[in-house]
């Protein structure tokens, strides 16, 4: 928190001296304002975010001239400190979520108490900073606390302590982002926390569901094409059981490199190409192998291509593509491939080692002529053992998470959601179905948890999607809120979600009732 205090300090000490031109603020996209770039009549490059832009709307509103107080300025419009001046801006908030609720029964009651502070700032037009910590006590349904209890996280949001006597957990978490753009063909980011690649709920390719990791970011933009190359470390927080030379240094890391190439083929079409490796950063043994310096060759393809060769790090290739149907009508889709023998693809003998997923779906903007009643679709089908492999510490893995999907793999699922905003209120309705193929003990491994090790496989052939333990999971939410202050997302909000889980081991429902005040941009994922 050290650089945060200093940053604090300057600014304070400078900011008597404001001028009257206003700095244009460069901030990212959300998830509730990205809809502007599916529908501006340009072909964005909206695959991966976070999304910098540039904000001049605080430069061209016309101000209010009603005369309001203080505590009613900063509750309903206005960050909670600001700094604006001709060479930089700085904006300073509280984000709380407090929430309490309750399950079907009234047996068990939720809670959480969330304090949050950011810190978001622009020097020029060229650098970008954002930091924020959250500490937080909470109280989770059933099902998730089971899944935290096991997993030792809370999805998203890192490791836990024991709170209330073990009825509750202690946790948090931080992000930071430190981003420059010396022209308008490059962009430089260093930061610690989430990164996603594609364009629907989902991603296959590199999804936002996990704790934050630490990454550096080199994206170059040249006419219809953006590449970016990414280098990223993980966490293997299931090693250190075992890890005993390692244990000084706490829990294994692996390191990862991401290579995307998106190109806007037409106003309509784009076709993203992408690969990732991941190698661990010591064995089993403790012998230390480290950042591995031949992967920070930026060219896309060049080391992925080994992984047929039997290479012994941990190879993905994969395809992200959108294309405008309509005007206010986009559909996407995804495919990876984890390991790929043509052969054996096309035998249609349900190899072990056809290790593949896809998406496909749909995204609609202002539906039946609704204005901001917008509508989601999406196919997800992941083979059984993809993402996985010989060992946690070099899986498709971070703390305990799924780099891309929560239900790991051996599954398929489709799921439709629905948002509408109507001046400051915000609705959302979700329903989403899945079937895979679950393990009925600890030993056998049908390929839907990705930490066991995919040579455990129980066949060589007559692996499909679904093997195992069938389990049926259906998940139902609906929100609806009042934006008080959209600066930072400060909002009342009352939700209800439904949980059915089915197999022939088990069957559970859970009903989950929310009303909180919460302030935050990210999505949290727990429809698994």
């Amino acid at each position: 928190m050290k650089h945060l205090v200093w940053t604090v300090a300057i600014i304070l000490l400078t900011s008597a001296v404001n001028a009257q031109e206003k700095l244009p603020v460069i901030v990212p996209y959300n998830y509730l304002d990205i809809r502007e770039l599916y529908l501006d009549t340009s072909n964005h490059h909206t695959a991966l975010k976070p999304i910098l832009h540039v904000d001049t709307s605080a430069m061209y509103t016309r101000p209010d001239t009603t005369r309001r107080s203080l505590f009613h300025r900063k509750l309903f419009n206005e960050h909670l400190l600001e700094f604006r001046t001709k060479d930089y801006n700085v904006f300073i908030d509280f984000l709380p979520d407090f929430q309490i609720g309750k399950t079907q029964d009234g047996s068990r009651t939720t809670w959480l108490n969330t304090r949050g502070a950011i810190i978001q700032a622009n020097i020029g037009e060229k650098f970008y900073f954002e930091s924020s910590f959250f500490e937080n006590q909470g109280k989770f349904p059933g099902y998730l606390d089971d899944f935290i209890r096991k997993q030792q996280i809370v999805p998203g949001q890192g490791g836990i302590k024991d709170y209330s006597n073990g009825k509750a957990f202690d946790f948090n978490y931080a992000t930071a982002l430190l981003s420059y753009t010396p022209s308008k063909y490059l962009n430089v980011t260093a930061g610690y926390g989430q990164n996603f690649i594609g364009d629907g709920y989902r991603s296959l390719i590199l999804s936002d569901i996990q704790f934050s990791y630490p990454y550096l970011k080199l994206t170059g933009t040249l006419g219809n094409v953006q590449y970016t190359a990414m280098w990223a470390q993980f966490m293997d927080k299931h090693s250190k059981s075992f890890a005993s030379a390692y244990n000084d240094l706490g829990y294994y890391k692996k390191w990862g490199v991401f290579h995307f190439l998106d190109w806007n083929v037409s106003k309509r079409l784009t076709i993203g190409l992408f690969d990732a490796v991941i190698w661990p950063d010591a064995d089993s043994s403790g012998r230390k192998r480290g950042f591995d310096w031949s992967y920070m060759n930026p060219i896309i393809f060049l080391r992925s291509a080994e992984f047929s060769e039997g290479s012994s790090d941990n190879a993905l290739v994969g395809m992200n593509a959108k294309f405008k149907l309509f005007p206010k009508t986009t559909i996407y889709g995804q495919l990876v491939l984890d390991e790929f023998k043509l052969k054996e693809v096309f035998g249609g003998k349900g190899w072990w080692a056809n290790k593949q997923s896809a998406q496909l779906g749909f995204r609609t903007f202002d539906a039946f002529k609704i204005s901001k009643l917008d509508l989601q679709g999406e196919l997800n089908a992941v083979r059984p053992y993809t993402y996985s492999y010989k060992s946690t510490l070099i899986n498709y893995e971070h703390y305990n998470q799924s780099l891309a999907h929560p239900l790991g793999a051996n599954f398929w699922e489709v799921l439709g959601i629905a948002s509408y905003r109507l001046k400051r209120w915000y609705a959302r309705g979700e329903l989403m179905y899945s079937r895979y193929g679950d393990d009925p003990d600890q030993k056998t491994n049908y390929g839907h948890d990705i930490s066991k090790p995919y040579d455990d496989h129980p066949s060589e052939y007559g692996n499909w999607i679904g093997q195992g333990l069938k389990t049926n999971l259906l998940y139902a939410q609906g929100t609806i809120a009042y934006v008080l202050n959209p600066k930072y997302n400060l909002r009342i909000e009352a939700s209800l979600a439904a949980r059915r889980v089915k197999n022939d081991i088990e069957s559970r429902n859970d009903l989950i009732f929310n009303f909180g005040l919460r302030s935050s941009f990210r999505q949290f994922y727990y429809d698994f």
